[in-house]
């Protein structure tokens, strides 16, 4: 039977076993933003008994046995991965979710006033995640691959890439605090006894939403960005 390491960080349990994304998102714990914390001082922190969230985690990993081609990425393909699955995904689901959140407000605004704070929290996280797909995808990640191919140190605009991932990697952080605000906000995405069908795919897209930028956030911060300052430090070796 597995078991689960609880001095492995968060971001490194879901890095070897991506299935345990949807197990760690059901328990509270972060391992995106704050990934980097082992599973004891996370369980800790939130006041879990770390043997049963281990044993939980052992329990889901046995009867799953998968493996995510992403895990064993390049830098330049994982950047592929990323704009293919997760930004896709953003800008896709984005417009989708604030005509739904308008219409829910629209229909049930008046009954549930919770609903107005609801939407200007999903409208922040909008505002902060679409500008913030287009610095990657014209800024950084041509970087990345200029960095992936190169043979000596390119000179970027920026100096070092360690510059813009710090950016991103504070944009991350301020995503997390607003996605953690909106579960808050939404109860958890509990839907109203008289919520209608809008109302219910709403939450179910929202609670979506939350679930695959907090994967998309580990794939960057735990596993693409290390990857990237790695290789940067091994050309700028080689030119020195």
């Amino acid at each position: 039977m597995r078991t689960i390491d609880p001095t492995m960080s968060l971001g490194a349990l879901v890095t070897a076993h991506p299935e345990l994304a949807g197990e760690m998102e059901r328990r509270g714990l972060d391992y995106c933003c704050r990934g980097r914390r082992s599973l004891a001082d996370a369980c800790r922190d939130s006041g879990l008994d770390l043997g049963a969230i281990s044993a939980g985690l052992a329990d889901a990993l046995a009867d799953r046995e998968v493996s995510a081609s992403w895990t064993s990425m390049d830098a330049a393909d994982l950047v592929d991965h990323l704009v293919d699955t997760h930004h896709r995904y953003l800008w896709r689901e984005l417009p989708r979710l604030a005509a739904l959140v308008e219409k829910i407000v629209s229909v049930h605004g008046e009954r549930h006033p919770e609903l107005i704070p609801i939407a200007a929290c999903f409208e922040d996280i909008r505002s902060d995640l679409e500008p913030h797909l287009l610095k990657e995808e014209r800024v950084l990640f041509p970087m990345v691959k200029e960095l992936s191919d190169a043979a000596r140190m390119p000179a970027f605009h920026c100096g070092s890439i360690r510059n813009p991932i710090s950016v991103m990697m504070r944009e991350h952080d301020d995503v997390g605090e607003l996605l953690a605000n909106l579960r808050t906000r939404t109860d958890g995405y509990r839907v109203p006894a008289d919520g209608c069908a809008s109302y219910t795919a709403c939450f179910a897209g929202l609670e979506a939403l939350e679930a695959d930028t907090h994967l998309h956030i580990h794939k960057e911060n735990n596993l693409l960005f290390p990857m990237v300052l790695a290789l940067e430090a091994q050309l700028a070796g080689a030119a020195g």
